[in-house]
Formats: structure tokens, sequence, C-alpha cells
């Protein structure tokens, strides 16, 4: 996500920060090279030439040329611009008064609109309401279908009807009522491009359902054809917000950065992989953050505490503050960590891990943890939970087992041995508030 963007943006900001102190000649030299990264990221060319003004003005002033610290000033200014360029704030989710709420769905084939629909329903049922997905895209072959599959891996109901998409979505309303859902999410009909029979269809929907929300699925991938699509919907259905998907295929992410500035609608979600829970409520302080290689620990943190189990937590931070850590429970922390995501989306949250290649090559960490995992599973539970009795015919067993070498046990060992001593330092034995403060913030990354 943002990979491409995120680098070039790194290099000029060193540069930046390698003088001592600022000129205007070395702020507009760095302004150039920033500019033509946004370009390259496909970012729209007018939002792009609005940037770099902004950006100047307040660069060239007293505020930056006159600090301790000219280039981390710039950095400063450059974040704040992002966060203004990608919408301020986040703007939530629309919800009427009167049960249901509609919420409407539209966007091109292809852009993952019937997947997002399934990821929403979801994401409302984590909210505590009780979503209706009814499928009123009639065009696509198998849309219905594929709905329903997600909608019954999520004990989510389905509506289908036998009507036209008009009528199937105004009988929505009354089996939402009947039997109480209080969110409605339409999947909506799509083409391989805007056209009219299109636009009619979704035009009468909008006005019979009066939807508190219409939202138009993008995919991010498809850079400035997505901002010209969106501003067509728009026109033609006034939308009041936008899910772009598949983020995190995109490097560049000139999309993100150009459909809030073109349109002035907000983007209220991002997919961010092909999981039901890879949908994240968009927030432009957090995205900015992420492009300048900052991390984003505040969603990482709500990712853990979505999958936490407190009672385990309490467990194991209890266990490591006794020398009782085994290897099960490291074992099971491995699992836990993998149900937060893509390791390299993980990494990329955490700040300034990013900006090492080394440490953020999530393929290569993801291979690692692999091998870990299945040397652990290659151990009988004894031995997970006391390693120590791990003799030579053992690891020769364990090695042969794992499809890994003794050496790698070994390793695997021994990393755990230093790993055990680090987290009895960070959670105190005592009963002193820092203790207890320390293993509370631990709680969220050590359940398993």
């Amino acid at each position: 996500m943002f990979d491409g963007l995120a680098e070039r943006l790194g290099l000029v900001f060193k540069r930046l920060r390698g003088h001592g102190r600022l000129t205007e000649e070395n702020i507009n030299e760095g302004l150039r090279e920033v500019r033509l990264a946004l370009l390259e990221a496909d970012v729209n060319f007018r939002v792009v030439k609005g940037f770099i003004e902004r950006v100047r003005e307040r660069s060239v002033g007293r505020e930056v040329l006159e600090s301790l610290t000219p280039g981390q000033q710039v950095v400063k200014v450059v974040y704040e611009e992002l966060v203004r360029v990608l919408g301020g704030t986040r703007v939530p989710l629309a919800y009427t008064q009167e049960s249901p709420t509609v919420l409407m769905l539209v966007g091109l084939h292809g852009s993952g609109k019937t997947t997002t629909a399934g990821k929403l329903a979801r994401w409302l049922l984590s909210e505590g309401r009780s979503p209706l997905l009814v499928a009123a895209d009639q065009a696509r072959p198998a849309a219905r279908e594929q709905l329903q599959i997600l909608g019954n891996s999520l004990g989510i109901p389905v509506l289908v009807g036998t009507g036209s998409a008009l009528e199937v979505c105004q009988e929505a309303r009354g089996v939402a009522k009947e039997r109480g859902h209080n969110a409605v999410i339409l999947d909506t009909s799509g083409r391989l491009h805007v056209d009219e029979p299109l636009m009619q269809e979704l035009i009468a929907i909008k006005h019979a359902m009066c939807p508190a929300e219409v939202l138009m699925v993008a995919d991010a991938m498809t850079g400035q054809d997505a901002v010209n699509s969106a501003l067509r919907f728009d026109a033609d259905l006034g939308l009041t917000g936008f899910v772009l998907t598949k983020l995190d295929g995109d490097a560049r992410g000139g999309a993100a950065l150009s459909i809030r500035s073109v349109t002035g609608k907000p983007i209220k979600f991002v997919g961010v992989g092909e999981k039901l829970d890879a949908l994240e409520p968009f927030h432009p302080e957090r995205m900015a953050s992420r492009i300048l290689g900052m991390g984003d620990i505040l969603t990482l943190v709500e990712k853990a505490q979505a999958t936490v189990d407190q009672r385990r937590a309490a467990e194991v931070t209890q266990k490591i503050a006794s020398v009782g850590f085994t290897l099960e429970d490291f074992r099971l922390q491995l699992r836990h960590l993998k149900e937060l995501g893509p390791l390299e989306q993980v990494m990329g949250m955490i700040p300034g891990l990013s900006q090492h290649k080394g440490l953020a090559d999530g393929g290569a960490a993801e291979q690692e943890f692999r091998r870990a995992e299945a040397i652990m599973n290659s151990m009988t539970r004894k031995e997970r939970e006391a390693p120590g009795i791990i003799n030579g015919s053992r690891r020769r067993r364990i090695a042969a087992g794992s499809g890994t070498s003794v050496a790698e046990v070994n390793r695997l060992l021994k990393q755990f041995s230093q790993a055990q001593k680090l987290m009895r330092q960070l959670v105190p034995r005592d009963g002193t508030g820092a203790g207890r403060k320390m293993a509370k913030r631990l709680l969220p990354f050590l359940a398993g």
C-alpha cells in the first residue's frame, strides 16, 4: 500500500533533514521531487498542483526556515496537507432514525462491489447491528449466488427475490422490518463502463429507497479511471462517499489521494485484502501517517483488540512474569499475529519499521514465521512445554518432521530463550502500578 510513493517521499525528506539550515532553494528542489513522486503515483495533476502550492507557501515562511529543525518542520507541513487532501477527519456512516437504514452500493464491474457488501455486513455485525444483504445485481452472472455464499459464511441473511432489481429492493424494506433487521445493504448492478441504462436503474432504486448512504465502490488500482467514473456517478446519483477496494495491491495510491479532492465526497472505508474482515474505516490522518512511513499504531491496536481474548492475555502475561512462558504459548502468539492480517501490512503499521527494508520485508518474514511454526508443530506438546528436554536425537526428529535442518531448530530454541529473558524484563513481577500498566499495554499483542 503506497510503497512506491512512501519510498520516494522518504528519500526526499531524508535529504531535507540532512541540511542544518534550509533555504528557499532547498525547499523548492525538494518539492519538485515531491511533485514528481505524486504524479508518478497517478495523483490527479490539479490535486498535485494545489498540494505543492500550499506546502511551498507554508514551508518558505518563518514557521519552517527559522525553526531549530527545519527538515522536520517540512515533513510536518507535508503531513498536515496530506491529511487535508485525504479529507481532514473521518466521516462515519450515516444512519436514519427510522429503521432500517438503507446503504446502497454502486460501482463498475470488477471493482469488488459484491465482496464489499459482504465485508460491510460483517463490519456492521461487529458494531452490534443486524444487517440484511440484498442481491439487486441482476446483470452479472452468478452475482446473486456469490452474495448468498458470502452471507452463509457470515451467518447473515440474503434476500434474492424474483422480480426486477427495483422490486427486490422495495421488498427488502418490508422484509427487514418484519425480521428485525436495522440495516439493509443493496448490492446493485454494475457495468464495464458507465452507461445510460445502468444509471437509470440506479436512479430509480435511489428514489424508491431513499438510502442514508450511496457509496461508490471504486477499484484503487484503476487510478484516474476510478476518479473519472466517480465524477459521473456523483453527478447522476449524488454520492455520499466511497469505499476504495484493492488498496493493498496499489503501491501508488493515486485514487486515494485524488478522489476526495476531485469529488468533495469522503472515503468511508478501504479494502485491504480479500478476506471478509479486510475492511477498515478510513482515517485521513492515519493514512497520511502510513504514506510518510510513520506507521499506524492506532489501527494495529484496534485490530489486536478486535481479536484479543482478554482472559487468555492475562494468563499469558502472568506466565511471562513467573518464567512460565513456553513454546506452546509462543506458537499460539504466532497464530494470533497472523489473524491481524498479512504480516507486511502489520509491519507497515509499526512506526519507523517500513523505512527499514530488511525488517519490513513481509515476504521473508512470512517465510520465517512459517518455518518456526512448522518446527514447533513437529514437537510433542511435552517438548513445547519443556524445551529443556529437547536433546540431540529429538532435534534431528523435529528437523526431519518439519522439513528444516537441525541448525534451524537450534536457532529457534536459542531465539526463544532470548525472547523469554526479554519479555520477563518487559513485564515486571512486582505489583507496582508501572508493572501493571506495562502488562496492560502488552495485552493485545500477547493474547493467543
